[in-house]
């Protein structure tokens, strides 16, 4: 997930919601639900037209970046799964793309518990309640706990060297990183499994919705268990790749990593945008309140393989800006309110080649992608209602 801070959002919170008191009586931890206040943030009977639009343009923006990501991995002369399954300038070992994956899931341990979760926590510790809420990532939908875990999950799948199913149960593939340990030091095995778990129940044992309890005691926890996992894999797990190579299996482990777990979520994505980008097209077609169930239910299941994905955001998701197409967070308000108004959809399209430093492109990702389309869907927690004036 590419995230750009932009804490000065709160000129537009003023204008557009309203807190609830956040008095020292309040439930230790909590935080009030938010109010949306401003007729502008609701779907209303003079707006439906810029909202429908906005939405079927975001929805088909993911559609083209998760059909291009697949087809980056998967088609053309050298597809980058050719690129990172045999040696070259970019892995000049095996070793060094078994270690690739284990770093892609240092990285996005990292990012959960110090970023996902330890930023909103801390913070609120310092006062700062309306920043500490708008740095929880999924907080519209109410969906950030499964977002977190999800984001486990993509460890645990790139480990074992298999998806894992929607409950967390996964099956160890013969060529994995975890049957390769587990064969030469099962009680590092044993580690780096436990740590897996012990992080993703942390993170399920943080009291729903998380953005209402951004200080709760078990939101420290679940940091600790994501440092916890950070280091297993970072200093235990890669130490011992590096010091035991065996470059014929790490070759069938890349394949492995490949065919079983990059691949197939991709394809899932691809397959769930295109499944949402229909869901908002029937919905704009013949708006209401069912609609809007639909839409919602569909953003929650396209969500999950682009979640599970985040331990191998290198590539061409990184490369070609696919992340912060999709997944930049938090969101620029104040823009997208000014899109629904004015109906300027272009300010979505950046176009040449990427550079993450381009202002002009940050912009543009900033109001398109998951989270917009879940602002437009979600009202605090729930799919939005089709009101009339």
């Amino acid at each position: 997930m590419k995230r750009n801070f932009k804490y000065a959002v709160v000129a537009l919170m003023t204008a557009c919601v309203g807190f609830t008191s956040c008095s020292d009586n309040d439930s230790p931890g909590n935080l009030p639900d938010l109010q949306v206040a401003s007729a502008d943030v609701e779907y209303w009977q003079t707006n439906t037209a810029n909202w429908n639009n906005y939405m079927i343009n975001v929805a088909t923006l993911l559609t083209k970046d998760a059909s291009r990501l697949y087809e980056e991995w998967n088609d053309g002369a050298t597809p980058y799964k050719t690129t990172f399954t045999t040696k070259s300038d970019v892995f000049p070992t095996y070793k060094d793309i078994v270690v690739q994956i284990i770093d892609g899931c240092v990285d996005i341990a990292n990012e959960v518990g110090v970023a996902k979760i330890g930023d909103p926590y801390h913070l609120y510790k310092e006062g700062r309640t309306v920043q500490a809420l708008y740095a929880v990532e999924s907080w519209y939908s109410y969906h950030s706990r499964q977002d977190y875990k999800n984001n486990i999950y993509s460890v645990q799948n790139a480990f074992f060297g298999n998806l894992s199913d929607e409950n967390g149960n996964v099956t160890t593939a013969d060529k994995s990183i975890a049957k390769y340990v587990e064969s030469r030091n099962p009680a590092l095995y044993q580690k780096v499994k436990n740590a897996i778990t012990a992080a993703a129940d942390a993170i399920w044992a943080i009291p729903d919705p998380f953005r209402n309890h951004i200080g709760d005691a078990k939101v420290l926890v679940a940091m600790e268990k994501c440092a916890e996992l950070t280091t297993v894999l970072d200093e235990d797990l890669k130490t011992f790749i590096i010091t035991n190579i065996n470059e014929t299996e790490f070759k069938q482990i890349a394949d492995q990593y490949v065919s079983a777990v990059v691949l197939p979520t991709y394809q899932s994505l691809k397959e769930k945008t295109v499944t949402l980008n229909n869901a908002i097209r029937a919905f704009a077609a013949n708006p209401s309140n069912a609609g809007f169930e639909k839409a919602c239910e569909a953003w929650l299941d396209a969500r999950a393989p682009w979640e599970t994905s985040e331990a191998f955001l290198f590539g061409p998701v990184a490369d070609l800006g696919l992340d912060p197409n999709m997944d930049s967070w938090p969101l620029d308000q104040d823009a997208i309110v000014n899109i629904l108004k004015n109906g300027n959809f272009s300010a979505l399209n950046w176009t040449g080649e990427y550079d993450e430093e381009d202002k002009a492109i940050e912009t543009a990702q900033s109001v398109r992608g998951f989270h917009t389309l879940e602002f437009l869907l979600f009202r605090n927690g729930s799919p939005r209602k089709v009101a009339a004036e």
